[in-house]
């Protein structure tokens, strides 16, 4: 059996932002790096490449660049953790030894939840930004478009970038008001949550544009069926239990998404099926020599790469400090950032921490629509991502 002092689950946003920091730091440690594919994707850029502002070749790099030198890159998938023995079980049949393990392994999107949906992607007006496979659908949609119900949808569970959902449907309507289709366009949001954002100070400006750009919001909703022939989308209230057949010509959908099967059902996972830490360390909660973060982890805030951003300097720094038998020195906030775009060119800029304050970076109310916010989305933190992040630069 291999062993190494360190194994890194997952080769996205997390993982080889830990790797690369513990390369810089400790380059002694002999680490490995368990992740199956072989290509690496920035994903928050496909809500342009779904507005059609970026081709969507340009979220996707190989994974072999990012590989931290001197670290072992397996090409497997795990089947199981055995935390009592430190020990990783692969799909191949292999078992990995570690003194150390650090769990990223993202969130696994669940398309079969929504009966129809997978069998209706790309055809009638349906798409979704939330695959490298399935962006272009939203595209070819929005750009066809001619009029009608285009509904937009985010489901009842965690999500990669919970403002996402509603990020396309404001591009959308951007469209549809400058090729003169809005007065035929009927724009809906369909979400959980009774407000549009969980920030009150966010709420307020989203709100605001929404009212102005006359988009209907339906709160407490949650998609459960594609009805694609039919070009019928079915929605459940969560309060009351009843459903609603609402027609569409445009439906953008986000899916329900989970932690992935192999964290769920192994002894590091909360009831939630989430790797188990402490919110404030990183550290599992039962396992001193297991960390996570990202949007695996337990960590209670918004799953985005601003969070990895923050969390990857407190999890490196602990689990240095627990090699050595110290006190684990820093702690993590909840700090997230959620790029908001509004509209091509237009851009809110939320950041918060876990009590829901702003933690704003820049000299000005971030609540209000900007250029230069979008500017930073689309052209800055793709860079600071490639070049800075992954490179352990954060």
């Amino acid at each position: 059996m291999k062993k190494f002092d360190v194994v890194i689950v997952g080769g996205g946003t997390g993982g080889l932002t830990v790797a690369s920091r513990l390369r810089e730091e400790t380059p002694e440690l002999e680490v490995a790096i368990i992740e199956p594919q072989a290509k690496h994707y920035y994903q928050p850029i496909w809500t342009l490449v779904g507005g059609g502002v970026f081709p969507k070749e340009v979220s996707e790099r190989d994974q072999a660049e990012f590989i931290p030198s001197g670290m072992t890159w397996l090409r497997d998938e795990v089947s199981a953790f055995d935390p009592d023995e430190n020990v990783v079980r692969l799909a191949s049949g292999e078992a990995v030894g570690y003194g150390q393990l650090v769990v990223s392994g993202g969130l696994q999107i669940n398309w079969g939840a929504i009966p129809g949906l997978e069998e209706s992607l790309g055809k009638n007006g349906v798409g979704s930004n939330y695959s490298y496979e399935t962006v272009d659908f939203t595209w070819n949609a929005i750009r066809s478009f001619r009029g009608g119900h285009a509904i937009f949808t985010q489901p009842n569970t965690p999500i990669k970038c919970a403002g996402a959902p509603q990020k396309i449907m404001y591009l959308a309507e951007d469209y549809f008001r400058k090729h003169g289709l809005r007065e035929k366009a009927t724009v809906r949001f369909y979400l959980p949550p009774p407000s549009i954002f969980g920030v009150a100070k966010y709420a307020k400006s989203l709100q605001q544009i929404c009212d102005r750009r006359d988009i209907e919001l339906r709160g407490r909703h949650h998609l459960v069926e594609v009805r694609g022939d039919a070009k019928v989308a079915v929605f459940e209230h969560l309060d009351t239990g009843e459903r609603v057949e609402q027609p569409f010509d445009l439906l953008h959908v986000t899916p329900p998404m989970s932690a992935p099967d192999f964290v769920a059902r192994s002894p590091l996972a909360a009831e939630s099926g989430f790797v188990e830490v402490d919110r404030f360390t990183t550290q599992h909660v039962k396992y001193e020599n297991v960390f996570s973060l990202g949007d695996c982890s337990s960590l209670p805030t918004s799953k985005t790469g601003a969070a990895i951003r923050k969390q990857a300097p407190v999890l490196v720094a602990n689990l240095l400090a627990a090699r050595e038998g110290a006190p684990l020195p820093q702690a993590y906030d909840g700090y997230t950032s959620c790029p908001l775009v509004t509209g091509y060119g237009k851009l809110v800029l939320a950041e918060f921490d876990y009590d829901k304050n702003p933690a704003e970076s820049f000299p000005f109310d971030q609540a209000q629509e900007r250029y230069s916010m979008y500017a930073l989305k689309a052209y800055g933190l793709p860079q600071m991502y490639w070049h800075g992040m992954l490179r352990g630069r954060v």
